[in-house]
């Protein structure tokens, strides 16, 4: 019974490789319009990227909900639910950046030739990941709220450029996401989220008294609403109100 929990974790770590796998397999083509304007696009298997992200999203909530209904709770299981965040929500989303910042440069006439050093930014993601999963392993105090950005809510949120980028209807979401600045900006903005002490809303309900009960329930009224009106592009917006909720409601959480 007590490593019912732990399977979970490694299924976790097994979406996350496959998210991996479908990222790495998608080289770029180089498309000619019949004005001769170049431009590069990606094969949509990565389509299936953000699809085994949220599978490891959804068994990571299962494997912590698992092991207290089992009461099957253990520092093996922290650390191991750690390392297998790292992968799917840290690895494999900055693997998505890096083939975005593949795809921006070689939309230009001499990206073919780009120096790997301007890809490799992407990277901090992970590195960043990696860091506040090992604080938030050290620090005893994360049980109710979070400190810093959660590495899941990071994941799920570049897993969406995919989709988004395929679902797309108008060119200024293609020109914004293709955009090498913008996904250089983003890397800072997320690594430091995630290694901030900024106190973070917790999605664990616990009762009518909980004190972030009212914050967590305006964030799913907007997320649902989102959803509704801005299908993948909702993504990205969530995220930012849950930035924007757990400032506002900072008193409640620290």
């Amino acid at each position: 019974m007590k490593h019912i929990p732990n399977l979970f974790t490694l299924l976790n770590l097994f979406f996350g490789c496959i998210a991996v796998i479908c990222i790495l397999q998608n080289g770029i083509t180089i498309i000619y319009s019949a004005e001769g304007t170049q431009y590069a696009d990606f094969p949509e298997r990565i389509w299936l990227a953000p699809l085994f992200i949220g599978l490891a999203a959804i068994v990571d909530f299962l494997d912590g909900f698992i092991a207290r209904l089992l009461k099957q709770t253990s520092l093996l299981g922290r650390e191991l639910d750690s390392l297998a965040d790292v992968v799917s929500f840290g690895v494999a989303p900055g693997l998505i950046i890096y083939q975005f910042l593949r795809l921006s440069f070689m939309s230009q006439d001499d990206g073919a030739d780009v120096s790997m050093i301007w890809l490799l930014p992407a990277l901090i993601l992970p590195c960043a990941a990696a860091y506040r999963l090992a604080v938030f392993n050290l620090d005893t105090t994360q049980v109710q709220s979070f400190k810093g950005v959660p590495v899941p809510a990071v994941g799920l949120m570049v897993a969406s450029f995919p989709l988004i980028y395929w679902t797309r209807n108008s060119n200024w979401i293609l020109n914004l996401i293709l955009n090498k600045w913008i996904l250089y900006a983003i890397v800072i903005v997320l690594s430091f989220l995630m290694i901030s002490r900024i106190p973070m809303v917790s999605m664990k309900f616990g009762g009518k008294k909980d004190p972030q009960l009212v914050p967590r329930v305006i964030l799913i009224l907007l997320a649902l609403i989102s959803v509704f009106i801005f299908q993948w592009m909702a993504v990205p917006l969530i995220f930012l109100f849950y930035i924007v909720i757990s400032l506002l409601f900072k008193n409640r959480i620290a």
